[in-house]
């Protein structure tokens, strides 16, 4: 039966692509935001799904509708308090998540890291084998009537997962990511105990994770890495090049084959694994798997690469020091006789404080650095640190860069350009391409 869904924060990187899956269901849908371009918009507008200013009239315009609640806007939000005062329909977005994992063979992808590019991975692989929907965090999403699958990423932030039940989870590490809402590690493994507590059928997990060995759900559970002692699903004879990672894969003694993705850094080979072990259990063809990892392109800010003349720039998500990590040893893996220089924007004072030596150390491992100033949040507007401090730590630290001058980065030929961050990075970004168009322009 169709209905009427109305989001407040359709723009969300969870809210946006939940919205395509239950338009592509044949519902009405539509939903307000802050007016400000967001790169999650443009799937919204292509699908034709309205996005309207928020204004508490919208609430009594569309009274009939289902209300989805953004998590992040709180009862005094202008919305959500006059849909509260009317008493409309109005479920959370993680209740609209379920009604979608009830409804189908449901994968859930958690995780501090990896989650957005594994959940993709995922889903790529299953919608080209068999009817797949799917809900990832860098704004995508489809619905498929009828699915047999649907791949979901699940966010651990302030336990957004918690009620999630899903048939399988992949589970890719447990780490302390949110200081501004989590007390410490033993905080956020319990949340994910929680989690795993729900999962019905099987869990996937990193096996050299200590904390993931440390749950104990009631379902199976089935580690995957490149440990032949005590992983479950093991990547062995890895080969990198600049083409991309390729692995064989055994479970348990037996081989199944060998695998190829054109993804890089270490990071990707084992989200590939993860992938591979899941299908796996669900009995679907190998060569099909094997045909499909070959054919991914990656997901949204998530090494994002674009060419300008002799400079590769590198869009990537990272904001947490393994993170950088992962996207810096990508880097090398595709670009080893390449400057790597790496213009990182820290995200959140909390996580600063709590990481600032961790982020010196991680960004050593490009040739150059040179940081934003921190971007806040709603919740932390300031904080007793500086970008100024983590550079100090840094050996190779180059500067702080400023949006109206890029002038520190102009220098560089035939280098790698690596921006990372979870704040407003691209804005940084942007106005280096463009001002690196101009001067190759003016230089032929």
């Amino acid at each position: 039966m169709s209905k009427t869904y109305y989001f407040i924060g359709i723009k969300g990187t969870g809210m946006g692509p939940l919205a395509q899956i239950l338009h592509d269901q044949g519902h009405t849908v539509l939903g307000s935001d802050i007016d400000a371009y967001t790169y999650t918009q443009a799937p919204l507008e292509a699908a034709g799904i309205k996005i309207l200013s928020f204004n508490k009239n919208n609430i009594a315009n569309y009274r009939e509708a289902v209300f989805v609640r953004g998590n992040a806007f709180s009862d005094d939000h202008v919305e959500v308090a006059q849909a509260l005062a009317l008493g409309v329909h109005m479920i959370s977005y993680p209740e609209a998540v379920q009604e979608q994992i009830e409804q189908t063979t449901a994968i859930a992808v958690a995780g501090a890291h990896g989650k957005t590019s594994t959940t993709g991975l995922l889903a790529h692989v299953l919608k080209n084998i068999a009817p797949t929907s799917y809900l990832i965090g860098d704004g995508t999403g489809r619905g498929v009537p009828s699915s047999q699958f649907f791949v979901v990423e699940a966010d651990e932030y302030r336990r957004h997962f918690k009620d999630y039940v899903p048939d399988y989870a992949i589970l890719t590490n447990i780490d302390f990511d949110h200081p501004d809402y989590y007390q410490d590690i033993q905080d956020v493994t319990h949340a994910f105990s929680d989690f795993a507590s729900h999962v019905k059928k099987a869990i996937f997990a990193w096996g050299d994770d200590e904390h993931l060995r440390a749950l104990h759900p009631k379902a199976d559970v089935y580690y995957y890495g490149t440990n032949s002692d005590k992983d479950d699903f093991v990547a062995t004879n890895i080969h990198k090049s600049t083409e991309g990672s390729h692995f064989t894969v055994v479970f348990r003694g037996e081989t199944l084959g060998e695998f190829s993705v054109p993804l890089f850094g270490q990071h990707s080979i084992l989200n590939a694994l993860a992938v591979i072990a899941v299908a796996y259990m669900e009995k679907v063809n190998l060569t099909l798997i094997r045909q499909y990892l070959m054919t991914y392109q990656g997901v949204k800010r998530r090494f994002s690469e674009k060419q300008i003349a002799d400079i590769t720039v590198i869009d990537d998500y990272a904001h947490h020091p393994t993170e950088i990590d992962a996207t810096l040893d990508a880097a090398r893996q595709k670009y080893p006789n390449k400057q790597i220089i790496a213009i990182f924007q820290p995200h959140t004072y909390s996580r600063v404080i709590a990481y600032k030596d961790e982020f010196a150390k991680s960004l050593e491992a490009a040739d150059k650095v040179y940081l934003a100033n921190i971007f806040g949040s709603a919740r932390e507007k300031a904080g007793a640190v500086t970008s100024a401090e983590i550079g100090a730590e840094i050996s190779k630290f180059g500067g702080i860069i400023e949006e109206d001058n890029m002038s520190l980065l102009m220098p560089y030929e035939n280098a790698v350009m690596v921006f990372m961050g979870a704040g407003d990075i691209e804005k940084y970004e942007f106005a280096y391409e463009k001002l690196l168009g101009q001067l190759r322009t003016d230089l032929q």
